[in-house]
């Protein structure tokens, strides 16, 4: 029995390194993105998820380290070649208020020798009832689908998207992730910044976990969810101090961690931890000002790894 080839490398860089001033916005970054997958950029803001991808996409220069996208490096002459392969979606796009919808989707494909079709691309970014309105008179979900349309009139082999659904409301958020799948479909590479856990497991076939310019963790959503070993997440709050071990003791405890005022343990099952834990402030005289409990999530990894949510600034 033969096993599968595994897909070649779309994106490789190492020792990735970009100091500013006051900062070092990446630390050494180490990435292998596979040719067809979506690869998700997991992070709190600040954790230097947008200066890795600029630096991939040849927008900001590194201080070290070496980057091959496609097989291709840049500053090796062949920079116009690789552009054309690459469709960006930045964090935010600035585009022609005075222009319609149509008219800003042809002055993008015009700056590629072959691509998709104006209607085509409109037409799966949703904006086909749109096409003659003004960029000036879209909401916000309209204007980011626009611009994603826009990432993908050159029909590009590896596509970036910097928080691509921030600020949208649920409805234009899932309209989106679709057009990102029905990319994917396509044979399409696609590498995916975030703070949304929702969206990173959703799309994102391997994930690695971005804090203050290093990745911490990497792994499909579904083995990092399960590092931490529980099912199950207890957040809750007391008027008074708790011992750690006291808390580590209690029954189905896989973990415990501090999350500024909050204790948030991950547990096997909250029913058969949650009876222990009552009685446990009760011997103490504390008074629980605040519970909840739900499923272990990506967010949950990075509380376990650094203390913190990823929604923390």
């Amino acid at each position: 029995m033969t096993s599968s080839p595994v897909p070649a490398a779309a994106v490789s860089c190492r020792g990735l390194v970009k100091r500013y001033p006051d900062v070092v916005a990446v630390a050494g970054i180490d990435l292998e993105v596979r040719t067809g997958e979506c690869f998700g950029l997991l992070g709190p803001n600040g954790a230097g998820k947008t200066t890795t991808v600029e630096m991939l996409e040849g927008l900001t220069t590194p201080d070290a380290g070496t980057i091959e996208l496609l097989g291709q490096s840049w500053g090796r002459g062949d920079e116009r070649s690789l552009r054309r392969q690459l469709g960006v979606h930045l964090q935010e796009t600035k585009l022609s208020e005075k222009l319609t919808v149509r008219e800003t989707v042809r002055l993008f494909r015009s700056f590629f020798a072959a691509g998709r079709e104006v209607e085509e691309v409109i037409e799966l970014a949703g904006l086909q009832e749109k096409r003659g309105a003004r960029v000036g008179k879209l909401s916000g979900g309209q204007k980011q689908r626009l611009a994603l349309a826009c990432a993908l009139v050159g029909d590009p082999k590896l596509l970036f998207l910097d928080e691509p659904s921030t600020g949208l409301d649920p409805q234009a958020r899932l309209r989106v992730w679709e057009i990102v799948e029905q990319f994917k479909a396509r044979g399409g590479t696609v590498i995916l910044t975030t703070h949304y856990m929702e969206e990173a497991a959703r799309l994102c076939d391997r994930v690695a976990i971005v804090d203050h310019g290093r990745v911490i963790a990497l792994d499909t959503p579904a083995a990092l969810v399960a590092s931490l070993g529980a099912s199950q997440i207890v957040s809750f709050t007391v008027d008074g101090e708790l011992p750690e071990a006291a808390l580590a003791a209690l029954p189905g405890v896989r973990g415990v961690a501090r999350q500024e005022a909050a204790w948030v343990l991950s547990v096997d099952q909250a029913g058969a931890t949650l009876p222990a834990l009552i009685a446990l402030l009760e011997s103490g005289g504390l008074r629980m000002d605040a519970l909840s409990t739900h499923q272990a999530t990506l967010e949950d990894v990075f509380v376990h790894l650094t203390g913190r949510g990823l929604r923390d600034q």
